[in-house]
């Protein structure tokens, strides 16, 4: 809805922004108890006044903007395999209550909802599971888009490293968070994405078993001790779907009588007996898959992402494709995206 460009009236001022009678134009400054700073009117549209003259025709066809805080999470990479490291977890974005972002960041800022604009919400899916002996596979992107904001998106986590037999070795890919080098390879864990997730661990000294483990969103993958594997690295807690829930860890990596666990937040397990397959990541938490074993193990497919988006239930348009989870809590409406739709505001 939006104040009429002819026959308008303070009424009409009064049923877009709020307020009650009696009613003076001096109430609906831009940046003030009702206009939310930025806002535009008039013929042509011009940013509404924040002091000084104000008039009617400042506000012809103005609509009232709102705020709408996020979570959104990319898929996980998955495990390596022959000895494999775990796949990192998918990249972490979050602008939700002062809560920690991606790498014990800061809150992001939420977006400004332009009543009528469509966001596209994008949700990536986890790194398939390779064949034993095969490369493992990062995950996809997750993120928000619309014409009158800058995208926001979670990057896929990198896939864990593989000892491939005979064909030399895969390194683990950098990603949201990075995935963990494979056994007796040497390599250093993927590199995690600024404010979305932490490295993968390092394969150190000699062993014919442990795999490193995949990064998540709040600690670093853990390195291997000799036949030990490295555990995945934890991710973090929200809210905003009004309980909290952790997300995006890292996958373990594999050993033969010592897996590595995932990390809290979905990460799958390394295979901990000779031949087992890594535990794939918990679908929509971004979490990365466990490494598979020396002798026959497949790695564990990483997690699916979500996204979530959460707005006041006096702005909620009700307007959604994609079939997303509706709900609410105290004064605000939550979607819960588990695949791809938008929201029109």
């Amino acid at each position: 809805m939006a104040v009429p460009s002819t026959n308008m009236g303070m009424s009409d001022i009064q049923t877009e922004f709020g307020g009650s009678n009696p009613i003076s134009l001096s109430e609906y400054y831009a940046g003030g108890s009702f206009v939310p700073s930025g806002t535009e009117g008039g013929d042509p549209l011009a940013p509404i006044p924040t002091s000084g003259q104000i008039s009617m025709g400042n506000f012809k066809n103005a609509v009232k903007s709102y705020t709408m805080s996020y979570l959104v999470i990319a898929g996980g990479g998955s495990g390596g395999t022959v000895g494999g490291g775990g796949g990192g977890a998918g990249g972490y974005r979050n602008s939700y209550a002062s809560e920690t972002s991606g790498a014990d960041s800061a809150t992001e800022t939420p977006l400004t909802v332009t009543p009528g604009t469509t966001y596209t919400v994008t949700v990536g899916g986890g790194g398939s599971a390779p064949s034993y002996n095969g490369t493992a596979n990062n995950g996809v992107d997750s993120s928000i888009s619309g014409a009158d904001i800058t995208t926001v998106t979670s990057i896929g986590g990198g896939r864990g490293g593989t000892n491939v037999n005979k064909s030399g070795n895969v390194a683990p890919n950098s990603g949201g968070s990075g995935g963990g080098g494979a056994k007796n390879t040497g390599a250093s864990g993927g590199a995690g994405t600024a404010n979305q997730g932490r490295a993968g661990g390092t394969v150190t000294g000699t062993c014919s078993v442990g795999g490193a483990g995949g990064g998540g969103a709040s600690n670093t993958g853990s390195n291997n001790s000799g036949e030990t594997a490295g555990g995945g690295g934890d991710g973090l807690s929200s809210s905003i779907t009004a309980s909290s829930v952790a997300r995006a860890g890292g996958g373990g990596g594999s050993g033969e009588n010592n897996g590595g666990s995932g990390g809290s937040g979905g990460g799958g397990a390394g295979a901990n007996s000779d031949g087992a397959s890594g535990s794939a990541g918990t679908t929509n938490t971004g979490g990365g898959g466990g490494g598979g074993e020396y002798d026959g193990g497949s790695g564990g497919a990483g997690g699916s992402g979500i996204v979530v988006l959460r707005v006041p239930t006096a702005s909620y348009s009700g307007t959604t494709t994609g079939s997303p989870s509706v709900s609410t809590s105290g004064s605000d409406t939550i979607m819960q995206f588990t695949g791809s739709g938008s929201y029109t505001g």
